[in-house]
């Protein structure tokens, strides 16, 4: 049996609609909340929908999770286990998964009209920009005589996030990430590392970190994060503090404007991938030009994917066989592999001032649309000028959280070249 942490407990105790959960990397709140969904299912009467804002191979991803727990804590063989459901023969409860967009459109319709939901789980709740979905399904969480809840599970991003503005904005105090923790501020003084915990009075805010999970990670991995405290404490505070933070300052993309849907009616388009493996993410992204404007959406944003991985998600997604990859050339091996399944991949053209010459031909379009992304949203943050120069004395763009912006520089290289009229921004 699995011992539920204190952190954790008012899961099972509070008796407000919305439990929020929220935190940095490596804090064991995925784990948490599942754990708790499958205790649920010991109980009479529970209908839980597990949700993303997308989701795919549920078998071979979410549900192999939901096993693990239950044989943990309860017997397999009351249980049975499909596709996407999981249901305990005895109680009766169920859980069923889904996501929120998927290959076949938007699943909001359908999944606000589903009966006997008590209990809807979203999970990494950073990708899930659209309020309107968020508020037809929770209007639909109404079950009569049984506690009805919503459990929002998020790594916190920017305060422009629908949830901050909607639980946290004008109800929340600052507490210290952990005691101890400082930065130096613009006036010289020692200021706590603080995050926002919400004071909504129908909210149960649970906040954790890596210090809640330290047990379970690698310690060469918890000194690494430890070092981003004094190098980047703002950085640290939001990636593994769980801080929600505004816009810092040098931001190479300041002015996006964030839209709900893609255009449908663009003439022209491209798409550009980026690859990583372990700890970066591959990245997909379309981008397009519409009367001078640039428009942008991120398919894929996915660590661990090999090529096996992305030519099965290109298949999810319903990928058109005949469209181009503008990809990164740095990997010719997975370009050739993906050819070799049928994509056509293109490298693309890479060499000296590249990288800032796709920021200036980005900013050179009177305006920059991208469909509304946390992961995107992030990376606006974390893309930053240094204070390294390159050989003409400009200043060098940050690396690491760039993953979708280089996908979107490789993209731009599949569109016919054409001058905008003005630039959007200076």
């Amino acid at each position: 049996m699995v011992k539920i942490k204190k952190i954790y407990q008012p899961l099972y105790t509070t008796k407000k609609r919305y439990i929020i959960v929220t935190g940095g990397r490596g804090s064991g709140k995925t784990f948490a909340v599942q754990d708790y969904g499958v205790r649920l299912l010991e109980q009479v009467g529970q209908g839980i929908l597990y949700t993303r804002f997308t989701m795919t191979s549920v078998e071979k991803t979410i549900i192999p999770l939901f096993v693990a727990h239950i044989e943990l804590i309860s017997d397999r063989r009351k249980y049975k286990i499909t596709k996407n459901l999981i249901i305990n023969k005895e109680t009766k409860s169920f859980i069923m998964f889904s996501g929120i967009k998927t290959s076949s459109g938007d699943q909001t319709a359908n999944l606000k009209s589903l009966p006997n939901i008590t209990t809807w789980i979203i999970e990494e709740g950073e990708d899930f920009n659209s309020e309107k979905s968020f508020e037809d399904i929770d209007d639909s969480i109404r079950t009569k005589g049984i506690q009805n809840r919503v459990i929002w599970v998020q790594n916190p991003t920017s305060r422009n996030h629908f949830i901050f503005k909607k639980f946290f904005e004008s109800t929340h105090v600052k507490v210290p990430i952990r005691k101890g923790i400082t930065y130096v501020d613009n006036d010289g003084l020692v200021q706590p590392i603080t995050y926002q915990r919400s004071t909504h009075h129908n909210v149960e805010h649970i906040h954790t970190t890596y210090y809640d999970n330290i047990e379970h990670l690698d310690q060469l991995k918890v000194k690494q994060w430890e070092s981003v405290i004094y190098k980047n404490p703002k950085k640290w505070a939001n990636k593994y503090g769980g801080a929600w933070i505004d816009m810092p300052e040098g931001v190479i993309f300041e002015h996006v404007n964030w839209i709900d849907e893609f255009p449908d009616n663009v003439k022209r388009h491209s798409w550009g991938m980026d690859f990583g493996f372990t700890n970066d993410p591959t990245t997909l992204i379309k981008v397009a030009i519409s009367d001078g404007e640039l428009y942008a959406k991120r398919y894929i944003y996915q660590t661990g994917m090999t090529s096996t991985d992305i030519s099965n998600e290109l298949k999810s997604i319903g990928f058109p066989k005949n469209d181009v990859i503008y990809c990164d050339s740095a990997d010719p091996k997975t370009i050739r592999e993906l050819s070799n399944r049928g994509w056509k991949t293109r490298g693309a053209k890479k060499g000296a001032d590249t990288i800032r010459a796709g920021i200036d031909k980005i900013k050179t379009y009177e305006g920059l649309n991208i469909v509304n992304c946390e992961f995107w949203k992030q990376e606006q943050i974390s893309y930053i000028w240094t204070e390294k120069l390159d050989r003409n004395g400009n200043k060098k763009p940050s690396e690491g959280d760039n993953h979708l912006w280089d996908a979107l520089r490789y993209g731009i290289q599949g569109l016919t070249r054409t001058k905008a009229k003005t630039k959007y921004y200076t």
